[in-house]
């Protein structure tokens, strides 16, 4: 967790940018476009914010309609993580000396705090799209290629498999090897033994 806490961060402050934009592309596979050129950065040290936390300087970053249509899907999520500082150390006040809040609205009109808010609202209201973009990139991992159209129905097998068996791995494993896509994979090479 403290890797991801600080890959996410710019060195002297959270990002709760990146921090929400990597949870909403990366665990729930939402596609998200660039930031425009012209995006003004914040500072990289946390006690040089002036009279504004980090959460009223996004606040009134999301005020600009351009700017609120993405950072309204992941600045919330990135807020729920702000009780763990720049290098993933727990903290209950920022390098400014302010106090941290964990309070988040997220998408949705749903209200949480801190990772138990998140990981609630996840499973609540986000399942569906953990579920579907884990498949994803277990199949993949486990084909060793992209996905193609044609994976579509495993897919949505998986899914099926996953919900009958209480989301059990293993079920999602068996899925994947008993599959026609796992069993005639391209490329592999087949290593027979004489006995």
């Amino acid at each position: 967790m403290s890797v991801f806490m600080t890959k996410n961060s710019p060195g002297l402050r959270t990002s709760p940018v990146k921090r929400g934009y990597w949870v909403v592309r990366r665990i729930l596979g939402e596609m998200v476009p660039p930031p425009p050129p012209n995006v003004p950065d914040l500072p990289e040290d946390e006690s040089q914010l002036g009279d504004l936390s980090l959460r009223e300087l996004l606040a009134r970053h999301r005020d600009d309609k351009s700017c609120a249509g993405c950072h309204d899907r992941f600045d919330s999520i990135g807020l729920a993580f702000e009780g763990f500082g720049p290098i993933g150390e727990r903290r209950d006040r920022d390098l400014g000396n302010r106090p941290v809040e964990t309070f988040a609205d997220f998408p949705g009109g749903v209200q949480g705090t801190g990772l138990a808010g998140l990981r609630e609202y996840l499973v609540k209201h986000r399942q569906e799209e953990f579920v579907d973009n884990f498949c994803r990139k277990f199949l993949a991992y486990a084909l060793g290629r992209t996905l193609l159209l044609s994976d579509e129905s495993l897919i949505d097998t998986m899914k099926i498999r996953l919900q009958e068996n209480d989301y059990r791995f293993s079920s999602l494993v068996e899925t994947i090897i008993t599959s026609p896509q796992f069993l005639t994979k391209r490329g592999s090479q087949t290593m027979t033994r004489e006995l």
